[in-house]
């Protein structure tokens, strides 16, 4: 004779077995969208600067030094003004119509935060400190559309 009490309680031992691995790929996947979300804006972001007239930019700085000549493709190539180089990381802290603010580490040459405020799609304000070289920066001007690149 068979005993079935011992079945009934393989079967809810593969039951509970069951639900805990249904329960941690859950957890997983809720744990894997916490991290895509946040990078999918952060990708998607800055539509402002990409709405800027493309072509040779030049910045004014308020403080008198020379001025400087930027080519814009994308509007981001404003954020790095004293950073060219490739490879840095960046979080938008504000992503606005009209604004934006990014925060950017270059690993091995500093960092800086830019606020970039929009008056026309030719015109736009900058601010933006941090670290160049082991040096402390701060730009303060405004970037005006002046031809092609």
């Amino acid at each position: 004779m068979r005993d079935f009490s011992q079945t009934g309680d393989d079967n809810a031992m593969k039951y509970s077995i069951s639900n805990r691995k249904i329960g941690v790929a859950a957890a997983f996947a809720v744990a894997i969208l916490a991290i895509a979300i946040p990078a999918l804006a952060q990708s998607e972001g800055l539509s402002m600067l990409g709405n800027l007239t493309k072509g040779e930019w030049t910045v004014k700085h308020r403080d008198g030094s020379v001025d400087s000549k930027v080519c814009v493709r994308t509007g981001q190539e404003l954020i790095q003004l004293r950073h060219s180089e490739r490879g840095c990381s960046r979080f938008v802290v504000e992503d606005a119509a009209f604004k934006v603010t990014v925060q950017y580490t270059c690993p091995g040459n500093g960092y800086g935060r830019t606020y970039v405020r929009r008056e026309t799609d030719s015109l736009v304000q900058i601010e933006s400190q941090g670290i160049s070289s082991g040096l402390p920066f701060h730009i303060a001007g405004e970037a005006r559309r002046t031809g092609t690149c």
